[in-house]
């Protein structure tokens, strides 16, 4: 007697057609592996450290004392009515994350060739997790923040409310600047190169050691194209009470939104490739 054919079902795999390589709901689907990479990543940075998690305080810390040297005693810049060491620190703590993200983010996808060659998963999901673990950073150093804002006897206002969405628009920042940078670095090494030396530039155009008011009129359509200026300023009026981004803040969500569908595109691009060139 002959065997009977199997009766399993077929599944025919073909190429997609859609415009976009990854989807929200593969990303969301995917959500536990981001946690265990984003989890992964925060356990390799504090490996056979001495000082451990204490860096992500000192970093901020030491950088706000040279600032409040130099800056607030020596230039004697403005510092909207509050402590300088406080408007400093404020900015600093922000600034500090994206910089962390954005270093972090930049060689990502080489840094993860092993894993990405082994098994498929949303791509995205490495420069995400990237992006998310200096969170753990910002969570701590604001409780810093918290420390010196009650040793100045400085008490939030009605404005805090507006933190989580300026703390928001900083992820989202970091997040459209390691699109363009992992996907660059994958193609061409000498992005993570270039980077460290553009972040220093950064620093310098966004109001971390000056306030924006100091920004001739003139000049402040081209600084509102900056980001950073509005997520500063308004992180920092948020808890401080100082001016805020005031019309800054339109243009830099416009910003952020074009380099997020433009990056998002163009890791697209380089996505197909990711294996053969990291």
């Amino acid at each position: 007697m002959s065997a009977r054919p199997s009766t399993l079902p077929v599944t025919h795999i073909r190429p997609g057609a859609r415009a976009m390589s990854f989807t929200l709901d593969e990303v969301w689907h995917a959500r536990e592996l981001l946690y265990f990479l984003v989890w992964r990543d925060i356990k390799v940075r504090y490996k056979q450290t001495a000082l451990g998690i204490a860096w992500s305080v000192l970093q901020p810390f030491l950088t706000m004392v040279v600032f409040t040297i130099f800056f607030g005693r020596l230039a004697k810049l403005p510092s909207d009515g509050v402590p300088y060491p406080l408007f400093s620190l404020a900015a600093l703590v922000p600034w500090t994350y994206f910089a962390t993200a954005a270093s972090n983010g930049a060689s990502s996808l080489v840094g993860n060739q092993h894993l990405i060659a082994k098994v498929y998963f949303p791509r995205i999901l490495v420069p995400l997790a990237a992006v998310l673990m200096p969170a753990v950073d910002l969570a701590v150093s604001f409780g810093m923040l918290v420390v010196l804002m009650a040793w100045y006897h400085v008490v939030p206002t009605a404005a805090i409310a507006a933190l989580p969405l300026y703390v928001g628009l900083g992820i989202l920042a970091a997040f459209a600047v390691t699109l363009w940078t992992s996907a660059l670095s994958v193609r061409y090494r000498d992005a993570r190169y270039v980077l460290p030396f553009v972040i220093q530039i950064w620093l310098f155009i966004s109001p971390v050691a000056y306030p924006a008011s100091m920004v001739p009129e003139r000049w402040r359509l081209l600084y509102a194209l900056n980001p950073m200026a509005t997520v500063v300023e308004g992180f920092r009026s948020s808890l401080l009470g100082t001016p805020g981004p005031g019309s800054m803040a339109a243009i830099g969500v416009a910003v952020v939104a074009a380099a997020l569908v433009a990056g998002a595109a163009y890791f697209r691009s380089v996505e197909g490739s990711i294996v053969d060139l990291a």
